[in-house]
């Protein structure tokens, strides 16, 4: 990031190496606190005219109202109104009306307080920033020192001091420490080397994204030329993420507008160490936001078999301005490798669950986004003081299974995190993922919160299948668990993957996906089905139970209970 500060798509971008405000006088003199006001200005002149005709008369250009506006406030942090007056008469125009003066400060506050906010440090870079400081207390700093010179100008024009102080979060709501990094990186993609890759992720929550989408739709296909080779990315508009997306070793390129994927990625995947990547090649390589002049959205991925090396890539345009792009674009990607090496990806959950009586249980519920995955493992979690001693989730989304050399079949997650449906967690268990959630359009349909659910030595270590479920969301039975004795009608059902359309993505009414998994095995169909029989056969050879679970997420008014009568019975049936 090459400028001390910029604003774009309602994105703050503050570059603490270049520049460092630790005063009051270096905060409202710097480059970026100008642009801030210059954007408000214009916003207001659109949104609030009355004020911002109110001022105008007295400066007559945006310029000189930017500049006094600005000018007025440095002399506010030092001297009284009358004082700031004798100064130079032209401020007289703030004072005539306190009361509209104050109201312009508060809406200057939160027009700043509504913009995505992001800290820098580039640990290579030199200059008058800041550099060998410790970077959480530096963000800390920072927040209370645009919290205080608030404060300072508002109570100076008061006359009075407060006697309430709320605080909130002013500074930034995410900051990132950057290294330059050497990997192992093939002739085709030296185009990507000059990006610096994220070492540290400090988010200050609640933190709260909108972003030009909130659903996801289709499916991402394979592409027969490489949409990578000899593009050169802008490491002014580029950050690099790499996650341990299950097993395999990801960069994830993001471009700088859409910091709300990236950042998500941090609370969804285990983020690598530097010694996990330095002088490595990658599994996998997403690029996500690439400009190629093309309006319409381009999302597939690519075989680099002469590297081998699986690329991810989205084009730049609001439709992929949704985090289930950045997600299941990478999870597709995860998928497709895993087939290659034999292994089953499963979409659906799987937890591991020792009863209070002792008895314990590794459970695989599978299913297409809307069949009840995430709202059972919420129905399991609010069924804990009744029955569960111990609960581990292993996977809440995307797995995969493995044969192991003694024969048994395994599970193993891919996240660390869940990307879930505010509506469907139960309120109090939502509210209290304020202090670590990313949450996503909150106030919309299909509101989303990105949450920490479990850590990456559990989703590596591998447990054991006991029972494999299919989630059932639309037929609303007395009996909420029911098994396969013909391995034939079980396989059917898993491959035929349908399911009754909730709103999560574009599609609508009863849909089937093959294997209820449109992320990997559709497009590996042949190698897929191939793998489901192998593994099914030795599932049920290792005593696997197969069966359907019906969550009934799709009837009317069943949404919450349905969950937690199926989560009941299962419970009963492990407890006999």
């Amino acid at each position: 990031m090459l400028h001390e500060f910029t604003l774009s798509r309602g994105r703050a971008m503050i570059n603490f190496t270049l520049k460092y405000c630790d005063t009051k006088q270096k905060l409202l003199s710097s480059y970026g606190f100008k642009r801030v006001v210059e954007a408000f200005i214009k916003k207001i002149k659109k949104d609030d005219p009355i004020i911002y005709d109110h001022y105008i008369k007295s400066f007559k250009t945006d310029e000189d109202l930017v500049e006094s506006l600005i000018e007025s406030f440095k002399l506010l942090t030092v001297f009284k109104i009358e004082e700031v007056i004798e100064v130079d008469n032209k401020y007289t125009a703030f004072f005539e009306d306190k009361d509209l003066f104050i109201e312009l400060i508060e809406l200057l506050l939160q027009y700043w307080k509504n913009l995505e906010r992001y800290s820098i440090v580039r640990n290579t870079r030199l200059g008058e920033g800041l550099q060998n400081v410790r970077f959480i207390q530096a963000n800390d700093l920072f927040n209370d020192l645009v919290l205080t010179t608030a404060r300072r100008i508002q109570e100076t024009v008061n006359g009075f001091e407060q006697r309430v102080y709320r605080q909130t979060t002013v500074g930034a709501t995410a900051s990132l420490t950057l290294n330059d990094v050497n990997w192992n990186c093939p002739i085709e993609y030296k185009g990507l080397t000059p990006i610096p890759f994220i070492s540290t992720v400090v988010i200050r929550p609640p933190f709260i994204t909108y972003t030009k989408r909130n659903t996801r739709d289709g499916i991402f296909q394979e592409h027969q030329q490489n949409p990578l080779e000899n593009i050169i990315l802008n490491e002014d508009d580029w950050y690099v993420f790499p996650a341990k997306v299950g097993v395999m070793l990801t960069f994830v390129y993001f471009h700088k507008d859409f910091m709300a994927q990236g950042i998500g990625l941090s609370n969804l995947f285990e983020l690598a160490k530097e010694s996990e990547y330095i002088g490595k090649k990658p599994d996998i390589i997403y690029v996500f936001g690439y400009p190629d002049g093309e309006e319409e959205k381009r999302t597939f991925y690519y075989k680099d078999k002469k590297n081998d090396i699986l690329i991810g890539y989205a084009n730049y345009c609001d439709d992929i301005d949704y985090f289930g792009y950045m997600k299941k674009m990478l999870l597709t990607l995860h998928n497709v490798k895993q087939i290659e090496n034999n292994r089953l990806p499963i979409h659906g959950a799987m937890v591991n669950i020792v009863l209070k009586n002792g008895k314990e249980s590794n459970i695989i519920i599978m299913g297409d986004s809307g069949a009840g995955k995430s709202e059972s493992l919420e129905a399991f979690r609010t069924l804990n003081e009744s029955y569960i001693r111990h609960m581990r989730v292993i996977f809440d989304d995307m797995g995969f299974l493995k044969k192991e050399e003694d024969g048994s079949i395994k599970g193993y997650g891919t996240e660390i995190g869940a990307f879930v449906r505010i509506d469907d967690l139960d309120p109090a268990y939502a509210y209290e993922q304020l202090d670590r959630g990313i949450y996503s359009n909150p106030d919309k349909i299909n509101a989303r919160v990105t949450i920490p659910i479990s850590t990456y030595e559990v989703i590596s270590k591998g447990y054991k299948v006991d029972i494999m479920l299919y989630a059932n969301n639309y037929e609303d039975t007395d009996k909420k668990i029911s098994f396969y004795t013909d391995l034939d009608k079980a396989i059917q059902v898993f491959e035929d993957g349908a399911r009754k359309a909730k709103g999560t993505t574009t599609e609508k009414g009863l849909v089937k996906s093959y294997f209820a998994n449109p992320f990997g095995p559709v497009q590996e169909r042949a190698e897929t089905e191939v793998l489901v029989r192998q593994y099914f056969k030795d599932m049920k050879d290792n005593g696997v139970q197969i069966g359907e679970i019906h969550t009934s997420l799709a009837i009317d008014g069943r949404s919450k209970d349905g969950p937690r009568e199926a989560a009941e019975e299962l419970f009963s049936l492990i407890n006999n």
